[in-house]
């Protein structure tokens, strides 16, 4: 999948979760994009996808870790993720990422400004924590996850 050149999949103009004006693209594919806010792990099983309860929340999500500002790609946050969640050192995958961009300076929004990724990665390893087996075809409450096009686009191939 690293190989695989970026295509932006899916565009949200005015993306709700973000301020005003801002736009969320899913990128199937690398290069890595940078700065990296968050990294999150897919691990799938057929069409099941295997999700931890989100900090704050408790909803479902990929295992997920943020990424140190000087880990601009987020190679050091994905590995320790891995290693947390399939134990070991385990070949992963980027298999792409949420680009959120919003205006320069935006007041109150947390990631880097104008823009921020939220990568991806992928692996064939089996999780040795706890967690659920969650259906992810398109019936899935996952649906609403902003990753969700890019298991879409993995997992089922739509």
């Amino acid at each position: 999948m690293q190989d695989r050149l970026p295509e932006v999949i899916a565009t949200t103009p005015d993306a709700p979760w973000l301020p005003p004006g801002g736009v969320a693209d899913v990128v199937l594919g690398g290069p890595v994009l940078r700065p990296t806010g968050l990294v999150r792990l897919l691990l799938t099983d057929g069409e099941r996808v295997f999700c931890t309860p989100r900090d704050g929340s408790g909803k479902a999500d990929l295992p997920t870790a943020r990424v140190d500002p000087d880990d601009l790609d987020g190679a050091v946050a994905i590995v320790e993720l891995a290693r947390r969640v399939v134990g070991g050192s385990q070949p992963i995958r980027y298999a792409g990422a949420v680009r959120n961009t919003v205006p320069q300076g935006t007041p109150g929004y947390e990631w880097p400004t104008p823009v921020t990724a939220f990568g991806v990665w992928t692996t064939d390893a089996r999780p040795v924590v706890p967690g659920e087996w969650l259906d992810g075809g398109t019936g899935s409450v996952l649906r609403e996850r902003h990753w969700y096009p890019l298991l879409a686009r993995l997992v089922t191939g739509s």
